[in-house]
This record gives structure tokens, C-alpha cells and sequence, in this order.
């Protein structure tokens, strides 16, 4: 039975591995989330992961299969009231199976938890299909457009991109 539990440091060789082929590379063109086309370089890195168990507001929960394989997962941090989602990440040749939305009922429980009112994101705007996909999860464009982070840390833009704003309330 696929279960969702608190992601640990022991499983950051595992959950790299995932989030870079959920994103990049051929790997992720098996799936209908791939920023491929997009960006080059790797979505994440084994320290980047580590630095995040090391931050008290930062949670990654993961999904398993039966066999206890790491089938999605997402970083979710507390920023005020409100609880940031990102690296949403689900095993190209099982997106579209229900893990994403499970991993996201997940997190609205977990911002119930930590007194949070609304989960909020960034999304390529590019990307209509994924910001339909939340949409009709209850997501909402708020109208703020931020740049991409210059910074390389998670890849190099093959063109211009910008991210968009989503948010939902949690009640």
C-alpha cells in the first residue's frame, strides 16, 4: 500500500535522484512535467537536499510505492501564515497515477498542522498544462509574477522565464 511519511536524510541519495529525472534530462520527458526544453543542469544537488533537513521550517514528505521506493515527494515551508510548496516532484512514468494528488492532500493536512491558511507556489507560466492541473485542485493565479532565480542553483534558463504566483486556502 503506497504511503506518505516525513522524508528523512537518509533518503536524500534517492529522492536527488527522483527530482532531477521528474524535471531534467531524457528521463523526465517520460512524464508531462519535464522543464527539459527549458532549462539545462540539474533541478536539485545532494547538499542543497541535506541543507534542507537541517532547517527547522522546512518538511519534505515522500511517497512510496509497495516495494518502499521513493515515488514522489514535495518540500513544503512554513513562511509565516502561509506554507510555501515546491520541488514537487512525481516519478515520470507514474504521473497521472494519483501520487501528485495525493502528495498534495498531504501537504493542505500538514499547513492544518502548522496553522497555515494557504499554500502557495511558484510555476513556470509557460507551463498551462501544470497551472491548469492546479487549478482545478483549487490553485489560483494571485497576479504576482516573480523572475526565475538567477542565481544557477536550479538550472540555466534556455530562454526567458518567469514564475507565476499560485495559491490556495486551507480551511
Amino acid at each position: 500500500m503506497p504511503i506518505i511519511t516525513k522524508a528523512t536524510l537518509a533518503d536524500v541519495p534517492e529522492l536527488n535522484i527522483l527530482v532531477n529525472s521528474a524535471y531534467r534530462g531524457e528521463e523526465s520527458k517520460k512524464g508531462w512535467t519535464s522543464e527539459a526544453d527549458m532549462l539545462d543542469g540539474l533541478r536539485i544537488d545532494e547538499t542543497m537536499l541535506k541543507e534542507y533537513f537541517g532547517n527547522e521550517v522546512i518538511t519534505i514528505l515522500k511517497h512510496t510505492d509497495n516495494n518502499d521506493q521513493i515515488t514522489g515527494c514535495v518540500y513544503l515551508e512554513v513562511k509565516g501564515p502561509k506554507l510555501y510548496l515546491g520541488m514537487f516532484s512525481v516519478s515520470p512514468v507514474l504521473q497521472g497515477k494519483g501520487v501528485g494528488r495525493a502528495l498534495l492532500e498531504a501537504a493542505e493536512g500538514l499547513a492544518k498542522q502548522f496553522n497555515c491558511h494557504t499554500i502557495t507556489m511558484t510555476v513556470i507560466s509557460t507551463r498551462a498544462e501544470l497551472i491548469n492541473w492546479y487549478e482545478r485542485r483549487g490553485y489560483a493565479f494571485t497576479g504576482e509574477i516573480q523572475p526565475f532565480h538567477d542565481h544557477g542553483r536550479f538550472g540555466s534558463p534556455k530562454q526567458l522565464i518567469e514564475l507565476i504566483v499560485m495559491e490556495k486556502a486551507v480551511v
